[in-house]
């Protein structure tokens, strides 16, 4: 950083004569940067920027002038002064406004974003804009000293004598923030920063207690007030806000950072500075003294960098380090909070030198990738130098001809001085505490300095003095630039000169390859390699490292680091055939291309090694395989010319027609020809045959035959395939393509010896629905298996009942598939007779509980109780064949089971007409129906209530009957009990509201409702509490399945010593004869009775059913009556009813005490139905209602009156 003096304009010379004050109150820059406006006793003058000639001055205040401001573009010039005026100059400098104030003018100032003029006096300030009329004056309590808008001008802050500083809003005018401080001396100057890359507004201050601060918008400071030392009289930020301007009583002007650190003195005045201003766009700055002197001061900044492999370090803000790793685009950022001026990195190791003290850092941590550097140690002195290098435990320092190694302690442990002033020095590495330095001299001198070593060695003496010096990664190679921009490359060993290249400013040697050195030359790059020809790329900049592939270029005080491919130089020694260096190079940075191209060079010359490391790079996994498969070979001392590897390496190329001629060269035709058909090139392939091999004729009419079959010409295909007699790859396309006619005729064309591809062939017509051609074919082979399976999938059940008569151990094969197939159609009782064909009786019955469970969870109530009933009697047979194995366990477990489904299908089947009258507006029964099936369910699902049947509903229903029959008492007692349960909303309305209605009614229920016990004549209550049963004999209640009444049946058994049918064929014999007399006496066991009407003889001992009735014992359980085979003679078979169970169960007889109530029975379910009620059932659905049996199979049984 170098400042000096542009030109200085001396006023108070030029008006000595006139004896007028010359004091530079106020100075403006134009912000275009032609000219300088100065105020210096009541004129203005004007000066040329670049010049200083003086150029006019602007009349027209009468008194001193104390400020001066442009306007944003230059268009507009404020002044004040001592006359209590503001004169608006225009864009020529002519006075166009003038307006005043009470007092004399302190400060003026444009906004920065618009034309408002802000003027302040000692009592007030006032804004103005062309677009105003009046100026907007605000009175302060106050004396106004200086004042500084916003960047965005918004807000302008205004500093006070009294010591504080106010902030106003331009809208609206009123005081935002007071910024009282601690000292009540006067803030003489004040502005705001205008870089716009600061995300909050800050303010310096400067005030005549000597201190500057900073403020922020809202009126916190930042930092501490740092001491000046002198009155400051003027204040401006410097180079868009990157430092501070600032002049007083000291004389001079000093430059500071934006955090107010004291850099370095800019100008030397002969008084006090009272005014500074900075030339936009460049590094001028102008400052004016209180004796009339004007100096334009040009402010140089240096570069001040080191460059070690990818670490680079610089000087930013004059106080900061920055690091920057190139390779990794990393930065790291170090805060000297002094002024830096000079700095050098090696290795691990960071020098930083500052007016007063060298700081030495170092890494956290030995991570190449690391960016952390923390303070060694400090040298605590002010050492003057012109350049600076540090190595792992020195600092060196050139000053002049001498060369200083100070240790980190700043001891100075060696000093070497040289013929002439030093110009150039590197630090080249070496061990610890014996590194080497090169050192390039004026008088043309490169020397080695050892650190630990007191004697300089010469290395090459030039007639040119030294610019720049590198040397070669190797150390085997010396590059120089002398004052004429020649670079020279010697032989350090031989002194020899290499090769000279002109033009040359900077140089640098690749760190990673010896033979390659890159300079910089009137904009371009030049890359030379050994001896080859530069190759040069235009880039402005000054190369100063290069690093593989990477260069970093130093460009207007900023470090690139530019990716250049070494394609040049790689291709320079591929044209030698130097694969060996070329690969060193590409390794560097080349493209994709490069490397591809490399490979392919290498391979053709049969350089492998150097091909496969190529490849690889690429990931050319084809070429890889290749060599991998020539280098196996060559392990394995399998023969194989040069020219069979060319051959193959053409044939991967592409070029196969020389492929193909290398082959036959090297005797491969058999080679040739598999290339030619991989490449479907038949026609080719054959002028490599030999006739002589059939095996190759007939992989020849394959290979096309697969070609043609890739190409979707099946029908060539198929005629190829045919000719090498494959006929499984033929019958494959045949029967893909559902060629039904071709696939036939490919058949007949084999005899059983072709057995897989028959096969497949009969696969194929199965697929296609051609199941008598696959039946032919498997007939054909004897293939009763397939047979069989073909019938089964193609439902000809017909064919396969024969096939199975001829051949019984094919019955369970089809017999199942056939029962599955009639349950799937919803044949279920053909489907169980097929399931106990095939002697799976357990299938047939796993077929109903799924159909059973799946009606119950969709609510087919109805469906259910027939499935129930089907499984119940699937059962039934179960239990039969047990019994006729003997399997008393089985015969059991199937009884219950046959229990438990009767029970359930009879629950489901009355639940059907509740829930549908529940659910449905209508119904078909009488409330008689619905209350005796609810009294029914009621009593059946007291212990247990099966899976799908809602107990609120059937309560419901029942109490619902139960009060429309009048039947007061139950139905109190049901809607009792739904209280106790969840109820759906929407029963919950209707349930409570006759849960209420209900009290109102008698607590009994209706006596024409109550059941009558027909064994033992005992009324019953409508809700027992012992199930449904005579709570006196304990007798079953026997339903009708239709309206659900109680018959007037009464069941009794045959003796013991009589059998089933035994007691059937004594019921249906002829009622023996009757005497003629109406009445008859009998006295038998002191009973006396009468007997009216025709009596039977056999009645003369007393031994009748009537009489059977009374034996009975309410203590103990219930026990049908038990007759004798008299009793069985007298009863009419017109009055009694037999239920004919399969074995193991016996039949059920009962006997209608009722006989002009006519009965009716299905025989297939036992099921008991008032006649009526049957035939109306039959003559609307041809079927039982419970049990769903057609017509034919119901009888009606009547009992005569």
């Amino acid at each position: 950083m170098k400042p000096f003096p542009v030109w200085i304009e001396q006023i108070h010379e030029a008006d000595k004569l006139t004896g007028a004050e010359t004091t530079v109150h106020a100075i403006a820059a134009h912000p275009d940067g032609s000219k300088i406006v100065a105020a210096t006793s009541n004129t203005i003058r004007v000066y040329n920027t670049a010049t200083g000639e003086f150029l006019k001055i602007l009349p027209g205040h009468k008194g001193a002038v104390y400020c001066l401001s442009f306007n944003r573009d230059g268009s507009r010039l404020a002044s004040g002064g001592a006359d209590k005026c503001v004169i608006i100059w225009s864009e020529d400098l002519t006075g166009i406004l003038k307006y005043q104030h009470g007092e004399s003018i302190q400060a003026v100032c444009f906004n920065p974003a618009s034309t408002t003029c802000l003027s302040c006096t000692a009592s007030e300030f006032g804004t103005w804009s062309p677009e105003q009329k009046n100026v907007d004056k605000k009175k302060l309590s106050s004396k106004i000293t200086c004042c500084s808008w916003t960047k965005d001008g918004q807000y302008f802050a205004l500093g006070l004598y009294s010591g504080s500083i106010s902030i106003f809003a331009l809208k609206g005018g009123e005081e935002r923030i007071r910024i009282e401080r601690t000292s009540s001396q006067p803030i003489w100057c004040l502005q705001w920063n205008p870089s716009k890359a600061e995300a909050v507004d800050i303010m310096a201050v400067a005030d005549w207690n000597q201190k500057l601060s900073f403020y922020q918008l809202n009126g916190r400071q930042i930092g501490k007030d740092r001491n000046l030392g002198y009155d400051p009289g003027c204040l401006k930020w410097f180079t868009g806000g990157e430092y501070l301007i600032i002049g007083g009583s000291n004389y001079q002007i000093g430059l500071y950072t934006k955090e107010g650190i004291f850099l370095t003195k800019l100008a030397e005045m002969g008084s006090w500075v009272w005014a500074v201003d900075v030339v936009p766009y460049e590094n001028f700055v102008i400052s004016g003294s209180q004796e009339g002197s004007l100096v334009l001061t040009q402010l140089n900044f240096n570069t001040v960098h080191g460059l070690y492999k990818e670490r680079y370090a610089y000087r930013e803000n004059m106080t900061d380090v920055i690091i920057q790793n190139l390779a990794q685009d990393q930065k790291v950022k170090i805060k000297c909070r002094d002024w830096v001026k000079k700095v050098a990195i090696y290795k691990y190791r960071l020098a930083v030198q500052l007016p007063d003290k060298i700081i030495i850092y170092e890494l956290y941590s030995d991570d190449v990738s690391d960016m952390h550097y923390r303070i060694k140690d400090k040298i605590l002195q002010r050492l003057e130098c012109n350049l600076l290098v540090v190595t792992s435990n020195h600092i060196i320092l050139c000053r002049d001809n001498r060369l200083q190694a100070f240790s980190f302690s700043g001891t100075k442990e060696r000093e070497w001085v040289l013929e002439a002033n030093i110009r150039y020095i590197k630090v080249v590495g070496g061990p610890q505490g014996k590194e080497g330095l090169l050192v390039g001299l004026r008088n043309g001198q490169v020397l080695k300095i050892f650190v630990d070593n007191p004697f300089p060695m010469l290395i090459i003496k030039q007639a040119n003095s030294i610019r720049c010096i590198d040397i070669s990664m190797e150390r085997k190679k010396l590059a120089i630039i002398d004052e004429t921009y020649t670079c020279s490359v010697y032989d350090i060993k031989t002194k020899e000169l290499l090769f000279q290249e002109p033009n040359a400013t900077s140089l640098a040697w690749n760190t990673h390859n010896e033979d390659m050195v890159c300079f910089s030359s009137n904009g371009f790059l030049n890359i030379k390699a050994s001896n080859f020809p530069v190759h040069q790329k235009k880039m402005n900049g000054y190369v100063v490292g290069f690093s593989g592939s990477k260069i970093f270029c130093l460009q207007n005080m900023t470090m690139t680091a530019v990716d250049i491919p070494q394609s040049a130089p790689m291709n320079q020694y591929m044209d030698k055939r130097l694969f060996d260096a070329a690969y060193k190079v590409a390794c560097l940075g080349v493209t994709n291309t490069d490397w591809l191209n490399l490979a392919m060079a290498a391979l053709e010359n049969l350089n492998l090694e150097i091909a496969k490391n190529a490849f690889i790079r690429v990931r050319e996994l084809k070429y890889l395989e290749f060599i991998q498969q020539v280098e196996i070979k060559r392990q394995k001392k399998v023969e194989m010319s040069n020219t069979a590897i060319l051959a193959d390496y053409n044939a991967f190329k592409g070029n196969f027609q020389e492929a193909a001629k290398l082959y036959k060269k090297d005797g491969l035709e058999s080679k040739a020809m598999e290339m030619f058909c991989d490449l479907r090139q038949f026609e080719n392939a054959k002028d490599f045959l030999t006739s002589s091999d059939p095996k190759n004729v007939k992989g020849l009419i394959t290979r096309q035959a697969e070609w043609c079959k890739s190409t979707n010409d099946f029908q060539s295909a198929i005629d190829l395939y045919l000719a090498a007699s494959a006929f499984g790859e033929a019958i494959q396309i045949a029967g893909q393509q559902k060629w039904c006619e071709k696939l036939l005729e490919i058949s007949r064309k084999m005899d059983k010896s072709y057995f897989t591809e028959l096969r497949e062939c009969a696969r194929y017509f199965t697929e296609m629905g051609k199941y008598d051609l696959a039946a032919e074919i498997y007939q054909k082979l004897g293939e009763l298996n397939s047979l069989v399976k073909l019938y089964i999938q193609s439902q000809q059940w017909d064919e396969a009942f024969l096939l199975c008569e001829d051949n019984p151990e094919f019955r369970q094969s089809v017999y199942i598939p056939y029962a599955n197939y009639l349950a799937e159609n919803d044949k279920f009782d053909e489907a169980q007779d097929a399931y106990y064909t095939a002697g799976k009786p357990l299938e047939a019955i796993k077929v109903l509980e799924k159909l059973t469970y799946n009606a119950v969870t969709e609510k087919r109530f109805n469906d259910a109780s027939y499935y129930f009933w089907k499984l119940s009697m699937s059962y039934l047979k179960l239990a039969n064949q047990a019994q006729k194995q003997d399997l008393e366990e089985e015969i059991n477990n199937y009884l219950d089971k046959f229990q438990d489904y009767q029970h359930r299908a009879e629950v489901y089947y009355a639940y059907y007409t509740l829930y549908r009258y529940t659910e449905e507006p209508f119904t078909s029964h009488l409330p008689e129906a619905l209350f005796n099936m609810a009294r029914f369910l009621v009593h059946q699902i007291s212990q247990e209530v099966p899976y799908g049947i809602s107990k609120v509903s059937v309560l419901f229903a029942l109490a619902k009957q139960s009060k429309n029959m009048e039947a007061y008492k139950l139905a109190r007692h049901c809607f009792d009990k739904l209280q106790q349960l969840r109820i759906p909303q929407r029963y919950q309305e209707a349930i409570d509201l006759n849960s209420i209605t209900i009290r109102s009614k008698p607590f009994n229920d209706n006596e024409d409702l109550l059941p009558m016990c027909s064994k033992c004549s005992t009324t019953n209550p409508l809700l027992n509490q012992m199930g449904n049963q005579c709570i006196n004999c304990q007798q079953p209640f026997i339903h009708s399945f239709y309206a659900f009444e109680v018959l007037p049946l009464v069941e009794f058994i045959p003796e013991p010593n009589i059998s089933d049918e035994e007691a059937v064929r004594l019921i249906n014999q002829e009622p023996p004869r009757r005497r003629d007399s109406t009445w008859q006496e009998n006295r038998r066991e002191g009973v006396e009775t009468m007997t009216f009407g025709d009596v039977p003889e056999e009645y003369d001992d007393g031994n009748t059913f009537e009489a059977r009735l009374q034996n009975f014992d309410s203590l103990t359980s219930y026990q049908p009556v038990e007759v004798d085979a008299g009793i069985l003679k007298n009863l009419s078979k017109s009055h009694v009813i037999i239920l004919k169970w399969e074995p193991p169960l016996r039949y059920q007889f009962f006997n209608n005490l009722m006989p002009e109530i006519i009965l009716s029975t299905c025989n297939s379910c036992n099921r008991i139905f008032y006649s009526d009620d049957l035939e109306l059932q039959l003559l609307q659905k041809q079927r039982c209602p419970f049990c769903r049996k057609p017509v034919d199979v119901t009888e009606k049984t009547t009992s005569q009156t």
